[in-house]
This record gives structure tokens, sequence and C-alpha cells, in this order.
């Protein structure tokens, strides 16, 4: 069945940019001239590729904050760092800077990392969970300050904040594509080099240091990691949520292994997750796409509810 499942989800990873809501002629997909050319290679292909390698970052940046912080809810989110994003996005657009608004969203996640491990590393011992309380109380002054930057916007200003925390892989800036797939490989290699540490640390953190793990220099490297590529992610996409939350559990219960063996495809199951909830969002809509966000949603709240009832 799972062999089945993997060759489903190549054949509708390769066919997924040639349906939306244009119809594209095969004659046309090599005529540069044509117009059905210019929308599969230049907005349906890299819209798949970046679907594919943001919701692979996002799946084991969920599996790894799970690992790390021992709860079934951790999320690449956790530690503040899309609110720090989109605190930056927001104020760039109200401040007159919206051509920098990936800068700017950057710039808030790396500001978010800065300040969890100055803020923990003041702390006389560390402990991950201390990690995760800064991180939550960083999320509600964001949402604070965002709510303020909301009260000093225009009409257009809000839709384009709001817009932008629903999520978008609609992204055709090479220069973005190549960061997407760049940080999402980049992780992928990085779990797979602490794929030993990740499986030792799963069972208590005093078993970890009696097997030779480094717990702190370990935790600090992969949240530190994760939390940066994220913070890529989402000032270029916007927030998508469920995508960390969910695959990591369905997989858990389809493959019955160890998470050492289960980054392949934890890694691919996402990508395909998001590619998927794309290509509902780029078929559904009349006029525009619906907002992947939404669709990720509308997908994963139900199904992580069916998971907790049922485990």
């Amino acid at each position: 069945m799972r062999y089945i499942v993997f060759v489903l989800s190549i054949i509708f990873l390769f066919l997924a940019p040639f349906y939306g809501q244009i119809e594209i002629e095969y004659r046309n997909l090599f005529d540069s001239t044509s117009m059905g050319y210019k929308l599969f290679w230049e907005l349906r292909v890299p819209r798949v590729t970046v679907a594919f390698f943001a919701g692979g970052l996002l799946g084991l940046g969920g599996m790894i904050f799970q690992s790390l912080f021992k709860n079934p809810m951790g999320t690449p989110y956790t530690l503040g760092v899309a609110s720090g994003s989109t605190l930056g996005v927001a104020s760039a657009i109200i401040f007159g800077f919206s051509s920098f608004v990936t800068l700017f969203g950057f710039l808030g996640a790396l500001g978010t990392v800065i300040l969890l491990f100055g803020i923990t590393a003041r702390l006389k011992s560390y402990e991950s969970n201390s990690l995760l309380l800064v991180g939550i109380a960083l999320s509600f002054f964001y949402s604070a300050t965002l709510m303020i930057l909301f009260y000093l916007s225009n009409e257009s200003q809000s839709f384009e904040i709001v817009r932008f925390t629903m999520g978008s892989v609609d992204v055709v800036n090479i220069d973005e594509i190549l960061l997407i797939v760049v940080s999402s490989l980049t992780l992928f290699m990085i779990t797979l080099w602490y794929r030993y540490e990740l499986r030792v640390l799963l069972t208590s953190n005093e078993n970890a240091f009696l097997k030779g793990v480094n717990v702190k220099r370990v935790n600090t490297i992969l949240l530190f990691i994760v939390s940066i590529v994220t913070g890529v992610s989402v000032s270029i996409t916007g927030p998508i949520g469920f995508v960390g939350l969910v695959i990591p559990h369905i997989i858990k219960i389809f493959y019955k292994k160890s998470t050492d063996r289960l980054i392949y495809p934890i890694f691919f199951y996402s990508g395909i997750f998001l590619v998927l909830s794309d290509f509902i969002a780029r078929n559904l809509g009349n006029n525009s796409d619906i907002p992947i966000g939404i669709i990720t949603s509308f997908i994963g709240g139900p199904f992580f509810i069916y998971l907790i009832i049922k485990r």
C-alpha cells in the first residue's frame, strides 16, 4: 500500500503543473512565444517547486520540534519565528517599504531567533522548556504589536497584511525560489546528520547524556537551524499552518518506525501535502486562487482532531 501511495504521489507531483483555471495545450509547452509556455514554466512549475520544498521544510521542522520538546503539538512556528516574520512584513507595508517585505520578514524572524537564544543564554540552567516559554511570550508580544500596526494602517495596507498571513506559494522570483530550495535541502541534510541524536533524545535527555550526546549543544543547533530556515520560508510564503503539525503524525502512524527512519517520508509527503493543497487552491477559485493557508487549515484541522480521537 505504501509503495502504491508513493508512486501515485510521484505521478501527481509531475502532473500538478498541468492543471489550473486556465487550460494549457501540450503543444505550446516548448513554444517560448506562447502564453501556455509562460504559464507553465514561469508560473506553475515554480509554484509547485516552492510548495514541495516549503512543505518538506515545515514537515521536518515540525518533526524536530516535536522530538526536542517531547511535545506532539510542536510546530516550526512554536518559538514565535512566524509571528516575528509577520510583524516584520507588516512594518514594511505600513512604513512604506513594500518593495522589501521579504527582507523585513526575514529580519523579523532573525531578530526573534537572536532574542530567543540571547534571553535563554542568561538563564542559570538551560532547558528546552525555557526556550519554549520565551517563544510563547514573544509571540504574545508580537501579536499585540501587530494589532497596533493594524490600528495605524489603512484599508489597503490591512488587506495586504492579512493576505500575507494566509500564505501563498505564488513565487516567481528566481532568487526567492532558490532560497526556499536551499533552505529546505540544508535542513534535510542537517536532520540526516543528527538522526542518531534525535532518536536518542526521544527517550529522555538523561539517557541521551549517558550515551554521549551533548544535549544542550544538539538542541541549540537544531532549534537554531530550524528557526532560521523557517524564517526564510515564512518571509517568502507567509505562515502556512498545519503542515509541520499534522504530517509527521500521519507518517508515524503509517510507517511505525523510529524518528531517525522517518526523515525521508516526512520530507517527501509534507511536500506532497502542500502541493496538493496548492493544487486545490488553484482549481477551486473562480477569478482568483484561494489562499493556501485556508486549504491547509481546512484539511489539517479536522484530520488532526481525528488523530487525537483515534489515539
